[in-house]
């Protein structure tokens, strides 16, 4: 049976972002075989995931510039390539200092994955089925982040360290001659021509009201997430005195209910198309509401897991139609810088939370880690209304471009 054109899209598009994922996390298990290998302290070892991280954050924007120019194709099949020829030349490496530039350049070849994927969905998909496309490809990247790990891990124990940073590396490689081979049903970003008098440069876009908005709605649910993804086991555990493994089960649960809300979240982005903010204002409430539960409700181990999971279940389908808001409000031929920009709030948002709530626990207050979660989700739904607010307010008139 021939799959649909916008299945096969989502199939090329969603590959690379589970690339991107799955590479990020392939290395953590690498840390004590390179500590060894290379007699290198945990602080150097952390450098390898914060290079990577940051120079992706760093690059994003410009990169959507670059992508919004000249098309994004080209910029796609580059940066999967670069990504997966950095992570196999680790297996090569005689030195750290080898696998820090690898991490860099890994990096870079990751900075083009969000710009071009959403310029190449809004161009390529349907716009009935754009909700689904993009929850397909948030989807794909989660299922990169759990994938990474244990693949890893096994392919460790198998042929070490080197062997599976080859292999996970070069198995990328046809992922990327797949996305050359179909590039053609890849369509860039519809472009119109925007009347000159309402005509934004790029500069002044990413720095209106509405884009800084949309930056800090992305940052600061990235900000709660961390604090749950860093923080909740502990919280559990040395707080609420449940055992280890309740607690990890607790985080399982809230990551396993983030990934399947996405895909809710995309179906009801399509279906529902002017009620998605209060839609996501609604779901926000709940899981901030479901956090301060897990702090404050005496229930059982069974009771918290069931909680975390709905939580994360409603925080995860609030993504997608959140994707959805900031593409309705970026101009036509701009999805890339507005992407590049906005998500770039999501690795910053996840790097900052874990040290001042780590603090926290430190000095006493760990009943105070999931209240903030809480605080800071519901200050992320302010700047989603007024995002929303700002963009309807300052909507261009446009024509086609001939």
């Amino acid at each position: 049976m021939a799959l649909s054109h916008s299945t096969r899209v989502n199939l090329l598009i969603g590959s690379g972002h589970f690339l991107s994922h799955f590479y990020v996390l392939c290395l953590p298990p690498m840390f004590l075989a390179w500590q060894h290998a290379f007699h290198v302290s945990f602080a150097e070892l952390g450098l390898t995931i914060a290079l990577m991280s940051g120079t992706t954050a760093v690059l994003q924007t410009p990169v959507g510039f670059l992508v919004d120019r000249h098309g994004a194709r080209s910029f796609l099949i580059g940066g999967a390539l670069l990504m997966s020829l950095s992570l196999a030349a680790m297996g090569l490496a005689t030195a750290f200092w080898q696998v820090l530039v690898l991490a860099m350049l890994s990096g870079v070849g990751n900075s083009v994955i969000h710009p071009a994927d959403y310029a190449i969905l809004s161009g390529s998909v349907d716009k009935d089925r754009m909700g689904r496309s993009f929850a397909l490809h948030t989807f794909s990247g989660n299922l990169g982040f759990s994938a990474g790990p244990p693949v890893a891990a096994f392919l460790m124990a198998a042929i070490g360290w080197r062997g599976t940073l080859l292999v996970v590396g070069l198995a990328g490689v046809p992922v990327v001659l797949s996305i050359v081979l179909q590039s053609r049903i890849l369509k860039d970003q519809v472009r119109e021509v925007v009347h000159a008098d309402a005509q934004l440069s790029g500069k002044d876009l990413l720095t209106s009201r509405t884009m800084i908005l949309f930056f800090l709605f992305f940052a600061l649910g990235a900000m709660a997430s961390g604090g749950v993804q860093s923080w909740l086991v502990t919280v559990l555990h040395t707080y609420k005195g449940f055992d280890l493994e309740v607690a990890a089960t607790a985080l399982t649960a809230y990551m396993l209910g983030s990934t399947a809300g996405v895909l809710f979240g995309g179906w009801f982005a399509d279906t529902f198309r002017r009620h998605v903010l209060p839609f996501v204002s609604g779901l926000i409430i709940l899981s901030a509401a479901l956090v301060v539960a897990v702090d404050w409700m005496p229930l059982p181990g069974l009771g918290i897991i069931g909680l975390t999971f709905v939580s994360g279940l409603a925080l995860g389908a609030s993504r997608t139609p959140r994707d959805v808001m900031v593409k309705d409000a970026a101009p036509p031929g701009q999805i890339g810088k507005v992407f590049g920009f906005v998500s770039a709030g999501l690795p910053l948002g996840s790097a900052i939370t874990p040290v001042p709530f780590g603090m926290l626990i430190d000095h006493g207050h760990p009943e105070m880690v999931l209240v903030l979660v809480a605080v800071i989700l519901l200050l992320s739904l302010f700047c989603a209304g007024s995002a929303s607010v700002s963009a309807h307010a300052q909507e261009p008139a446009t024509v086609p471009a001939e």
